[in-house]
């Protein structure tokens, strides 16, 4: 007996057919393709917090995941944490590299570009003098980030440049760090 996932084409590990399918349903009905993400976060002490991702809306109806994940934050020690997880800046740069990888693969993918292996490395710059709030004319956030992958895939030189640069041209995490995204804040009490 031959199963769906036997006769689908999987390139990169991912479901070709099921990707163009998706592309055909979102050209028929737009509306489709808006999604909404959240995360619902509680501080611990200190530096501590841990955000729960569970539900989000996409396809036009709320979704769930088949079960919750929990994100850990804090704060090295020199930064006065307890140091029991990665702190929200290099949770920044983890989402930055994970959704480059991604939209990399599945677009290389989508053009049957099988692509061997990739890893990246990402760093930025802070200055605390900003987040201290010690001198006005210093941000509190990034001042720079550095990306550089690595990947293996049999195609020239010129063909591997043009895959790598199809993560930053999809990648929505990519384009709200370099484009910036309006963010709106508001507080009650609890």
């Amino acid at each position: 007996m031959t199963t769906a996932q036997e006769t689908c084409t999987i390139i990169n590990g991912v479901n070709v057919d099921g990707l163009n399918a998706t592309i055909e349903a979102v050209k028929a009905t737009p509306e489709i393709a808006k999604f909404r993400f959240n995360v619902r976060n509680k501080w611990k002490d200190g530096g501590q917090n841990a955000s729960t991702v569970n539900e989000f809306y996409g396809a036009g109806q709320e979704q769930a995941r088949s079960q919750p994940f929990v994100l850990e934050a804090d704060e090295p020690v020199i930064l006065l944490g307890k140091d029991n997880a990665a702190n929200p800046a290099e949770y920044l740069l983890h989402a930055l590299a994970s959704c480059l990888t991604s939209a990399m693969v599945y677009h290389a993918a989508a053009r049957g570009v099988q692509i061997e292996a990739v890893e990246s490395s990402i760093e930025g710059n802070l200055d605390a003098r900003g987040l201290l709030n010690l001198d006005n004319k210093v941000r509190p956030g990034y001042q720079g980030i550095r990306v550089n992958f690595k990947v293996k895939a049999d195609v020239p030189d010129e063909q591997l440049q043009e895959i790598a640069q199809l993560g930053p041209r999809f990648s929505p995490v990519f384009d709200s760090v370099t484009n910036g995204v309006p963010v709106s804040f508001s507080a009650e009490r609890l």
